[in-house]
C-alpha cells in the first residue's frame, strides 16, 4: 500500500508499545551492534501493525525515535514493502496471488466473489470490520494455485465456493484448516503419486562394503 493511498486516513495523534511489546522491542533491537539498531526498523515496524492492525504515522514516529532514525528513513521502509499496511484493514486481510499460476487458475474467479460477497473493493473493509481485500504478487505456492493468504495463513487449491466455506468459519469465530482446500495433501499430485510407486528393489549393501565377497 503507497502513502499516497493513505492521505485521506485519520491518524491518531500518538501511539506507544504496550509494556510487553516494549519489552520484545528491547530484545529485537538487542540483537544487533551498537550503532546499527536502526537494522531493528522492519521487526518494530511488524510489531506495530500487529498491536495496532495498521501502521499509523504516528507508530513510525515512535520507531523512529526509539531506534534514533530520521522519521523519513522509516516511512521509506513502511511504504516501500507491500506487507506493511498503511490504512486500516479489516481484522482478516485477504490477500489474493494474482500473479501467473494463479491467474491461470481462476484467481480472477476468487477475486470477483469476494467482491460480490463483501460488497467492498480492494482495499476496502466490509461494515462490520471484519474483512478487507487486496491483490498481490506470488505468495510462493504456485503448485497450489489458486490461493489466497488471510493474515498469517495460506488457503490453496481454491474455489469460490470452498473460499466461501473459510469465510463463513472465519465469519463465525472458528479457525478454518489452512493449506489446500481440495483434499490433497500439501503439493502432492492431483488425484494421487504419479512416479515412484513400485515397491523399491531389495540390496544388499554389504556387498559393497566387502568387495563383492
Amino acid at each position: 500500500m503507497s502513502a499516497a493511498a493513505n492521505t485521506d486516513v485519520v491518524q491518531p495523534d500518538s501511539f506507544a508499545f504496550t509494556p510487553e511489546n516494549l519489552e520484545k522491542v528491547k530484545k529485537i533491537v538487542a540483537k544487533y551492534p551498537e550503532g546499527r539498531q536502526g537494522s531493528a526498523v522492519m521487526p518494530l515496524l511488524d510489531l506495530a501493525q500487529r498491536q495496532h492492525g495498521w501502521l499509523p504515522r504516528a507508530a513510525m514516529d515512535e520507531i523512529a525515535r526509539l531506534l534514533d532514525m530520521a522519521p523519513i528513513r522509516v516511512y521509506e521502509v513502511a511504504t516501500f514493502y507491500t506487507m506493511y499496511n498503511l490504512q486500516p484493514v479489516g481484522k482478516y486481510l485477504i490477500q489474493v496471488c494474482r500473479t501467473t499460476p494463479c491467474w491461470l487458475r481462476g484467481s480472477d474467479n476468487l477475486t470477483d466473489y469476494l467482491k460480490q460477497r463483501l460488497g467492498v473493493g480492494m482495499k476496502e473493509v466490509t461494515k462490520d470490520g471484519l474483512f478487507s481485500i487486496m491483490e498481490v504478487e506470488c505468495l510462493g505456492a504456485c503448485c497450489n494455485a489458486p490461493m489466497v493468504q488471510i493474515n498469517d495463513d495460506f488457503y490453496e487449491d481454491l474455489t469460490p465456493e470452498t473460499l466461501g466455506k473459510v469465510l463463513d468459519e472465519l465469519a463465525a469465530g472458528r479457525k478454518p484448516q489452512t493449506g489446500p482446500q481440495n483434499g490433497r495433501r500439501a503439493s502432492m499430485a492431483e488425484g494421487g503419486p504419479t512416479t515412484l510407486k513400485d515397491i523399491p528393489i531389495s540390496y544388499d549393501i554389504s556387498r559393497d562394503l566387502t568387495g563383492g565377497k
